[in-house]
């Protein structure tokens, strides 16, 4: 964990008792399923994010479109979309929110997180799920009840190939006793964050992973949260959390409910942000699917009023 210390992407997202802004593509506000996703336009938008301050940036994995769901989420395959944000920006972290491990051969996803931070420069935070819709583990032929421990066999096996030359593993889906997965990591791991419990107990998942993405809920519930986190991690292991906005033109509207978060004007989310900043919380990610304003001036408008108030290097 100590070596995470002087990743780029972990470094400048997540520094303890400080909350910082993260946004999750795509950066459009859309209605329906399928967003735009114009990559001209969304890499201006990476680059203005970039330029303004805000910490991360995270794309979704789903794996499958499902049309009984009123989303399909990023619409490109995480890695390849991510290599290509890599290569129009130069310092902001690149996370995934989450790659779905059990749908995924654990070496395939240690090869291609390891291509990824290192072809970024250490830029990858990597959010690992378990995978939460139904219908994707019958077509994937993955038994949807070995999922937990399949999530628990990924992790195991990333960390250990990242970190030891010509490893010998037997898993459930490895027998690896001879070759190796290449390239390494610069500093022979990945800060791996869990998303939700992904089947697993606290004490798990702060002994295996280096970080803890959760669901936006209330303050009190959040608190207690990072409370039970902290205490199983022993040491500090950052706490992010995801929030859908719809930030109105007046600064001064009063929140009102939306999925996954709210609408109000900035003012209230200043508030907002610090009462979840004293309750533990390291990082926000915003979510503007549901945003009535155009994506670039919510950016320019969380930059300017917003992202200041929270920065890792903020005295």
């Amino acid at each position: 964990m100590d070596n995470l210390k002087s990743h780029q992407g972990f470094a400048q997202t997540f520094k303890d008792n400080t909350l910082t802004i993260g946004l999750g593509f795509p950066l459009e506000s859309y209605e329906g399923s399928f967003p735009k996703m114009d990559l001209e336009e969304q890499m201006l938008l990476a680059k203005k994010s970039e330029s303004l301050g805000f910490a991360s940036l995270f794309v979704r994995d789903s794996p499958l479109y499902n049309p009984k769901l009123d989303d399909v989420g990023a619409l490109y395959d995480p890695w390849v979309f991510l290599s290509y944000v890599a290569a129009h920006t130069n310092q902001i972290a690149l996370g995934t929110s989450s790659i779905v491990t059990t749908l995924r051969h654990p070496l395939h996803v240690a090869k291609s997180a390891a291509s990824l931070d290192t072809i970024s420069k250490q830029r990858l935070l990597l959010g690992v799920g378990s995978g939460d819709r139904p219908i994707e583990f019958p077509v994937f032929k993955v038994d949807d009840h070995e999922k937990a421990a399949l999530f628990r066999e990924s992790i195991v096996v990333m960390k250990k190939v990242w970190k030891e030359s010509f490893p010998q593993i037997q898993t459930e889906r490895v027998e690896m006793l001879q070759g190796d997965v290449v390239p390494k990591p610069i500093l022979s791991d990945i800060p791996i964050l869990g998303t939700g419990y992904s089947g697993q107990t606290i004490e798990w998942l702060a002994k295996h992973t280096d970080g803890w993405f959760f669901y936006s809920q209330g303050v009190n519930e959040q608190r207690e949260l990072v409370k039970k986190w902290r205490e199983a991690a022993g040491v500090f292991k950052p706490f992010a959390q995801s929030l859908a906005i719809d930030l109105s033109e007046n600064s001064n509207e009063a929140p009102k409910p939306i999925k996954g978060g709210f609408r109000s004007g900035y003012k209230f989310l200043i508030d907002y942000l610090h009462a979840y900043s004293d309750a533990g919380v390291n990082h926000v990610m915003f979510g503007l699917k549901n945003s009535k304003r155009p994506a670039a001036e919510v950016i320019q408008e969380l930059g300017e009023y917003i992202v200041p108030h929270f920065s890792p290097n903020k005295q």
